[in-house]
């Protein structure tokens, strides 16, 4: 099995997309998550929270109408009804059992995240039932912001209507091109038609935010068409708008393909131009109004516009993962779910917590996921990590930190050090310099 290394795809490196993780989404990697530590999250959960330490619900929906060529979750397509209503239980029944644990204490979540896979795909009765649900084991009344994942072409006016009244406040379309040649040649199920449609309803309905999701340097996509999608985008006028570098992790049906043919390159375009577009994308976004807020997010009100899910966790946060392949974090510990549908139905079935993987980080670990993930809005300050941590971040990674400064892709002010619109489209790949030497080279999943 090919080990899933990070890409060190520097502008002035490696230009060429190859198969494996570029972007960064925690730490340490997850293939220093073991087994035999799966102790230590049960320990983490059999202990009170720590003080004034948010909790957030997110809520894996693993069922899609087709698998993406791109895609790298674990998902599963043409699923009947029956399979997503045991799946759904065993969910209910995952909560059931967080919620009697020490880690509550008492909180009510923050923030409530449907990702998948595709939430939208299961049926408005099951929505309404499963959410009805979770209010009554965690109650939301204190749920600031609930997110929920769309594919455009799974939505009617009706199921918009229904996922508004459960409470979502933030939906999410995962668009990623408005070419249909384009999203037929990237394994998506929906179409141009569809995405106008979804949008059109979910604006009429009133939902407080609606982001969508792009994708560049999608298989085909060219100049000209980035271009269009741009036009359609900023005509559409979501209220933030995320896009994503187009990535090739060894689990995607394009690499599968590249495999069996021998090709090294990916099918689709280099570093470079994926930053092009991408930098385009922000600045014609900027011309139009919005405010860009991290490496992959424009923001139309930044009053209005937060994301909390991701703020409350690159700052520690607790998470419940629920669901097969989840991913948690409780008292400082970080675990994830069996990622096979029938263990993880078993081990609820038992009565067990469904656990495959666990790590306990050290302060120093801790200290530079948030470093790391925070960097990824463009900017930190070295104050709140000697407050939280008692660590001076300019002397502890000053070797890091000087050669983004010689590179030119970051600026020191007074309590601010910024990355410039260089360094921040491509800080995925400029994140490892900040990892402990033994984490550089380790697989990430």
């Amino acid at each position: 099995m090919e080990l899933d290394t990070f890409q060190n795809n520097d502008c002035e490196d490696s230009n060429s997309t190859t198969a494996g993780n570029y972007f960064v989404s925690n730490y340490p990697p997850y293939s220093f998550w073991k087994s035999d530590r799966v102790g230590e999250a049960l320990a983490a959960m059999d202990r009170p929270p720590a003080v004034d330490n948010p909790l957030g619900i997110y809520l894996h929906i693993p069922f899609c109408r087709k698998r993406c060529h791109f895609c790298y979750f674990k998902v599963y397509t043409k699923t009947d009804a029956s399979i997503i209503e045991a799946y759904l239980a065993a969910v209910l029944k995952e909560l059931s059992l967080c919620a009697q644990e020490a880690f509550i204490g008492g909180r009510k979540p923050k923030f409530v995240y449907f990702g998948g896979g595709t939430p939208s795909y299961i049926s408005s009765r099951q929505l309404s039932r499963v959410t009805d649900q979770m209010k009554t084991t965690l109650s939301w009344e204190e749920a600031e912001e609930i997110t929920f994942e769309c594919e455009p072409g799974t939505l009617t006016e009706a199921k918009l209507r229904v996922i508004r009244e459960v409470g979502v406040t933030r939906l999410s379309l995962g668009i990623e091109n408005f070419n249909d040649a384009i999203l037929k040649a990237n394994g998506r199920a929906h179409g141009s038609q569809e995405i106008d449609r979804a949008y059109k309803s979910a604006r009429s309905i009133g939902f407080p935010q609606i982001n969508i999701d792009l994708i560049a340097g999608m298989v085909g996509e060219t100049t000209e068409n980035w271009q269009e999608c741009l036009h359609h985008t900023i005509e559409l006028s979501p209220d933030s708008v995320t896009i994503y570098q187009m990535e090739i992790p060894y689990n995607t049906t394009i690499f599968q393909e590249m495999k069996a043919v021998g090709q090294k390159v990916a099918p689709v375009a280099d570093w470079k131009m994926k930053r092009r577009w991408v930098n385009e994308a922000f600045c014609r976004l900027e011309n139009a109004g919005y405010t860009v807020t991290s490496a992959y997010t424009a923001v139309k009100d930044v009053s209005r516009g937060s994301f909390l899910y991701r703020d409350c966790l690159w700052t520690g946060a607790d998470l419940i993962g629920l669901g097969v392949a989840s991913f948690s974090h409780i008292n400082g510990t970080h675990y994830q779910n069996e990622d096979n549908m029938p263990t993880y139905q078993a081990a609820l079935g038992r009565g067990e917590l469904p656990i495959y993987r666990a790590l306990t980080p050290n302060n120093e670990e801790r200290l530079i996921r948030e470093l790391i993930l925070q960097l990824k809005l463009g900017q930190i300050k070295p104050s709140y990590f000697r407050e939280k941590f008692g660590i001076d971040i300019q002397q502890r990674f000053s070797k890091p930190l000087q050669k983004l400064e010689r590179k030119r892709y970051l600026q020191v002010g007074n309590n601010n050090l910024k990355l410039n619109r260089r360094g921040l489209l491509q800080v995925d790949s400029l994140l490892p310099e900040f990892f402990l030497n033994h984490h550089r080279t380790g697989r990430y999943t």
